[in-house]
């Protein structure tokens, strides 16, 4: 996994059109209007967005289209895999000491 994909992700407007680009490929104008940010700052957002390999671009007349690129999900999804394991087996041990309990109690 790479830092540089949380790190991106940390800031509130990427974030923002990441959750967009998620429902498919939008346009800057798009993105522009549906979160209510100025044109400039969403070339910026979008432009770190592909420098961190979290999106591409697609050009397509005079539109530049965007989207969401699975590799960084990928990885960050492997990367937390240790740690849904890790609360699984903590959610596991619970559920054994629930039940004996419970079966106390009856």
């Amino acid at each position: 996994m790479n830092p540089q994909t949380l790190q991106t992700l940390a800031q509130p407007n990427r974030l923002d059109i990441v959750e967009l680009l998620y429902k498919g490929p939008r346009s800057v104008n798009d993105i522009v209007d549906r979160l209510h940010l100025n044109q400039p700052q969403v070339s910026k957002h979008l432009r770190i967005l592909a420098d961190a390999g979290i999106v591409e671009v697609e050009p397509l007349a005079q539109q530049r289209f965007y989207r969401l690129k699975p590799q960084p999900f990928k990885a960050l999804d492997g990367w937390l895999e240790k740690y849904r394991q890790m609360w699984n087996g903590k959610f596991d041990k619970l559920d054994t000491v629930l039940k004996k309990e419970m079966k106390k109690r009856k």
